[in-house]
Parts: structure tokens; C-alpha cells; sequence
């Protein structure tokens, strides 16, 4: 990594203990000195975690804005036509920031790998992004703060070029009934895999990581015991199969967020809406105060379709105010409740859900966008993503009400 090498020359230069580099602003970070190790085996896990000294420079800028109000972006949006549309909504509104697919939710990596990246070998690029860093580098001119999207647990690609990593049946990699299969939490492989992504990303210029499908399959507590899968590490836990889980998942999200601390970018996580209202999710393995006290950012998934009846609404697709604002009471006592609370940044909807059937849902336009994010303000929440699969948002919107 070329950051090390540089700081290995620049303390050999300068002959001083390592710890003595730190930048004075720094080192209120550290809370104990006498406890760091004095040698180069050490710096990598203490000194690159406290200082931006050792910080990898993908030679771009962005300031983080007032508040960030972003859009999902498909590889296909980025790399195609869409993407100027995407930009001028950018421009012409009070939007600041594209959540943009680096690995799908099929498992791909959304660009082709260079030859001398360690990507390439895996042979998951696909052609959507045809130049990842030309597309970040207008990014940076128009200042649109880009944040990559990582599909972490749900990957069908790699469940199928390597079954061993995943969960089977009968002999054959299990599938959902959306036909989608899943890799192994309990594997370290696996999060390494999706950490060397993270990683690429990062020095491209990406600025922040979002995790999805950071979990297990949906269900799972129904087929944990006829599936055949490795625990590894987790192999001799005393723990439940609930909270085995739940472990393998928040450890994740702690590793990942270690191992990308050089690279100066910040870690968010994608979380279902309900977890929050949970001791925890018990077939997936999500708790959310957990999670949340590993991360940056968190970004609970509230759409109103998505809720059954909640918070005493009947239909909550029909009354997007309410059941946002309810949902933000329940979990800003959850956050408040933590020592280190993290930026809460939901998703919200913008699209319509009419298989919820005449009466249950309502078209969703300006109306409807704009009621969500007066829920989330009224609520102290300035921050949110807007949730379109097909990348089309709708026009004429406050976002800042």
C-alpha cells in the first residue's frame, strides 16, 4: 500500500518514535499514549487510525454539505444517459448526493477492474460504469458527494462460483423464492471479499461506503438448522442461534469500518425501518443499536409501503407523514441512548406501490415526498436518500422544507 511505504521513508527521515508523528489536533483521539506500541508493526492498526497523516489521497475533493439529500443511482444510471438527468436534478435542486451501486444485488462490480487490480482476477466487472473515475472526477466539479453502494450478503454471483461460501440444500446453492442466493456471515472470506471492493472504491474517491443486505436471508431462523453452512470462528459460541448471528453481523460491520480507516472515507449501513423497534431482528441477525455503534451513518429503510400496520396506522402507505414521524420518535430514542451516535440518514419513497391493492396505497408524487421529509425534520432529522428503482425522481420537490 503506497501510504505505508511513504510513512515508513518519513519516519526513517525524520528519527522519532512513531506515536510522535501524530498531528497535536490528533492526538485528543488517542485517549492513552502509554498503551500504543512502539515499532512498525504497530502503526497500521494505531497510528493510521488516528491520523490523517497516513490517509490514503485519491487526489479529489468533496466537502460534506449542510446535510446530505441523495438518490439511489443503478450501475446502468451512472454509466449510461441517465446520468447528466441525475446531474441536472443535482444542480437544479436542493439534492447534493448520488448513492451509487459499486457491487449489485446481484453480486457484480458495477465497472471492469483495471488489469492491475486485484478485482480483476475475480472475473464479477461488468462494463455499466465504462469509467468510474471520469464520472467522480464531475462529481467533484459540480460538487455532487458520491457515496458506493455495496450489496454485501445477497450474491448470487458468488454463491454460484463458490457454494462452499454459501448456504446449500440437496446439494445445491439455496435460492429464495426471488430466486436470489446468499453468501455465509459467519465466513471471513466472504467479508473480506466484499471489503477489497470497499477498499477500491475508496481510493477512487468515493467518500463514504453504504452497506446493504448486511444480514441474513430473510426467514432464516425457519432454516438455520436444515441448511448446510460453516460457522468458522463462531463455531464454539455459548450463544443462542439468534444472537450467534447477530454477532457475525455487527462483527462485520466493525471490521469493515476498521479496515477502512486509512482511506478516510466514512461507513453507513442500510437497516430495515423495524429493526429499530426490536430487541433485534431474529431471523437476520440485525440489531440495530448494535449496528448503529459501528458506523457513520445509519439508514434505516422506511418506506411507507414496506410497513404492515404500525404505530396505530392502518395503511400506512396512505399516511406517509405519520407513519415517518412515528417511526423517527421510536428510533431517535434508540440513538440517544448510545455513547457514540451516528448520523441518522433513512431512505425514504419515491415510487408508488399499487400491489398493496386498491385503497392501500397512494400514487406518490410531490405531496407524498414532500410529507416524509417534513416527518424527518419535524422529527430532527435533516438527512435522508430518496429510493427510486428505476432512478426516476420526481420533479418540483422541497427537499430542504
Amino acid at each position: 500500500m503506497k501510504l505505508i511505504k511513504w510513512a515508513t521513508a518519513f519516519v526513517f527521515a525524520v528519527g522519532i518514535a512513531i506515536p510522535s508523528v501524530v498531528h497535536a489536533a490528533e492526538k485528543s483521539k488517542v485517549e492513552d499514549f502509554s498503551e500504543m506500541t512502539y515499532g512498525f508493526e504497530a502503526y497500521d492498526e494505531q497510528l493510521v487510525a488516528t491520523s490523517t497523516l497516513f490517509r490514503y489521497d485519491s487526489g479529489l475533493t468533496f466537502d460534506y454539505p449542510d446535510a446530505i439529500r441523495g438518490v439511489y443511482v443503478t450501475g446502468h444510471s451512472a454509466g449510461g444517459a441517465r446520468f447528466e438527468t441525475l446531474v441536472n436534478l443535482m444542480e437544479t435542486t436542493d439534492l447534493n448526493a448520488m448513492v451509487i451501486d459499486i457491487k449489485d444485488d446481484f453480486g457484480n462490480i458495477t465497472y471492469v477492474p483495471a488489469d492491475d487490480s486485484p478485482l480483476k482476477d475475480l472475473d464479477i466487472g461488468k462494463p455499466y460504469i465504462k469509467n468510474p473515475r471520469a464520472m467522480l472526477e464531475e462529481m467533484e466539479e459540480k460538487k455532487i458527494y458520491p457515496i458506493g453502494r455495496i450489496v454485501v450478503f445477497k450474491d448470487s454471483v458468488l454463491a454460484e462460483k463458490r457454494p462452499d461460501l454459501s448456504f446449500v440444500e440437496n446439494g445445491k446453492v439455496w435460492k429464495n423464492g426471488r430466486k436470489e442466493a446468499f453468501v455465509n456471515p459467519f465466513m471471513k472470506e466472504v467479508w473480506d471479499h466484499n471489503i477489497e471492493i470497499a477498499i477500491e472504491a475508496a481510493k477512487m474517491g468515493f467518500q463514504e461506503i453504504q452497506f446493504d443486505y448486511v444480514r441474513f436471508p430473510e426467514g432464516f431462523e425457519k432454516r438455520h438448522e436444515s441448511l448446510e453452512y460453516v460457522f468458522e470462528d463462531y463455531e464454539e459460541s455459548d450463544l443462542d442461534p439468534v444472537q450467534r448471528r447477530v454477532e457475525a453481523v455487527t462483527d462485520f460491520v466493525a471490521y469493515a469500518r476498521e479496515k477502512l480507516k486509512p482511506y478516510g472515507v466514512k461507513v453507513s449501513v442500510d437497516i430495515f425501518g423495524y429493526a429499530a423497534t426490536l430487541s433485534e431482528a431474529p431471523g437476520i441477525g440485525q440489531n440495530f443499536s448494535k449496528i448503529s455503534e459501528n458506523v457513520d451513518v445509519i439508514s434505516s429503510m422506511i418506506y411507507p409501503s414496506h410497513w404492515t400496520s404500525y404505530f396505530g396506522v392502518a395503511k400506512p402507505d396512505t399516511e406517509p407523514y405519520k407513519i415517518v414521524s412515528e417511526y423517527a420518535k421510536v428510533e431517535n430514542k434508540v440513538l440517544d441512548a448510545l455513547e457514540n451516535r451516528p448520523v441518522s440518514r433513512p431512505w425514504i419513497q419515491d415510487f408508488s406501490a399499487p400491489w398493496l391493492g386498491a385503497g392501500n396505497y397512494l400514487n406518490y408524487g410531490k405531496k407524498e415526498v414532500e410529507a416524509q421529509i417534513k416527518a424527518l425534520k419535524d422529527n430532527g432529522i435533516d438527512e435522508y436518500l430518496l429510493w427510486n428503482a428505476g432512478n426516476r425522481y420526481t420533479p418540483g420537490v422541497d427537499y430542504k422544507q
